[in-house]
Order: structure tokens, then sequence, then C-alpha cells
């Protein structure tokens, strides 16, 4: 893997890859199960779910390779001024080298842009390098969901003030 990282908006032609990334990362953490990315529909049409009003998905590439992504969707109509950070995975080479940080900055900045006032996510009890890097980042741990989720296998929940 080359020093220089792009990042760059999903494209249609990534939604494989990245797929095929979701369900390695949710193998490697024992994480494989149904109320996860793993069994959701969306997993497999990124470009298209992140073509929402206020949504964006970034993705990682090194040499032309993806290394994986992260995104911001609005959360839920009864929350209009929450987004929410959402499949934030990485291939385990792309891990330690705060390409993680990055892709979270362009997607808090994202969303600084489209006037949210705070970013919520759900990740599960096994990722707990990703719960270090939110934390640093300023997620503050929650004791129940905002909101429900089909990803009812989180049971971390976490939120930003931006």
């Amino acid at each position: 893997m080359s020093n220089k990282i792009e990042i760059r908006l999903v494209r249609p032609e990534d939604n494989d890859k990245l797929a095929q990334i979701i369900r390695q990362v949710l193998t490697e953490f024992n994480a494989n199960l149904p109320g996860t990315p793993f069994t959701d529909a969306k997993t497999d049409s990124l470009y298209e779910t992140f073509q929402a009003e206020n949504s964006a998905y970034f993705v990682a590439l090194s040499d032309r390779k993806l290394l994986g992504g992260c995104g911001i969707l609005s959360l839920d109509h009864t929350l209009p001024q929450t987004c929410e950070l959402q499949k934030m995975y990485l291939l385990p080479q792309a891990r330690g080298l705060k390409i993680g940080y990055q892709l979270i900055c362009n997607c808090l900045a994202f969303a600084k842009q489209k006037n949210f006032k705070q970013c919520y996510l759900a990740t599960f009890p096994t990722m707990t390098s990703a719960h270090r890097l939110y934390k640093q980042m300023g997620f503050e741990l929650l004791d129940k969901p905002l909101t429900k989720s089909c990803h009812n296998a989180c049971h971390i929940w976490m939120l930003k003030q931006l």
C-alpha cells in the first residue's frame, strides 16, 4: 500500500467491493449476524443509498484500490438536526494509519455544512479500536439508541455535538 491515500465520494462501480469489505470486516469481528449491515440489502448499493438528500459516503483508496469507507445520512425524520455516521469499515491493512480519522473528519465536515447539530452512531461491542477513535473524536456513550434501526445487533450507541 502506498503512502498516498485518496479520499473521494463513492461511485457506482465501488458498490461490489465495498459490500465485500463490509462483510469481511463484520466476519472478522464476529458481527456477521442478522440485524447488522451483513444482511442489510443497502450494503450492496451504497452509492444509491447515499444519493439521498443531505447524505454522502466517502471512500479511501491507495493505488486505486478501495480500503473502506464511511458515510453520513439523516437519522430519522423525527430528529431532523441529527445525522448518523454509518458503515465505517476499513480493511485490516488500512487501520492505524489515520485513514478512519480522515474519513470521519470528511463526514463531520459534510454534516456541519448541511447544518446538522449532532451526529449519532451505533456500533458493535467487539470493535474496540473504533470505540477509542470515536471517543477521541468527541463522541460520547449513550445508554440507549436514539431511534429504532434495522441494525438491532449494534449495542453501543454514541452521540457527538457538532
